[in-house]
């Protein structure tokens, strides 16, 4: 039954930050238990992600294989998120510094349905 559950892929999920991977944590401890080299990670998630604007909160799905290679598939950052940075709120230290009144968020919809184009 062990040797069953070892040769299954493992999927590990992670938030990182657009071209500011590194192997310290979350990164480098959550593929390092599984056996991947948490650097081969960083390099190319930072050459898949460089076009991003720097920092942009990125879901990634690493699907680590039981000879320890890897392949893994970016996502589009929260809808949240991307709702508090067309609206220009920022956060600082986990809390929202200012909050988008609900003009502003008709506005943001409106735009990004194209009502006002």
């Amino acid at each position: 039954m062990s040797k069953a559950r070892a040769a299954s892929d493992v999927i590990v999920k992670l938030i990182v930050g657009a071209g500011q991977a590194s192997p310290s944590p979350p990164v480098g401890p959550a593929l390092g238990s599984k056996g991947v080299k948490s650097m081969d990670f960083c390099k190319e998630f930072n050459a898949r992600t460089s076009h991003m604007i720097a920092g942009t909160p990125i879901p990634a799905r690493v699907t680590v294989r039981p000879d320890r290679s890897f392949n893994f598939e970016l996502r589009t950052p929260s809808t949240s998120w991307l709702l508090l940075s067309a609206a220009g709120v920022e956060l600082k230290k986990g809390k929202l510094k200012g909050a988008p009144d609900s003009k502003t968020i008709v506005d943001i919809i409106a735009t990004a349905l194209g009502f006002f184009d």
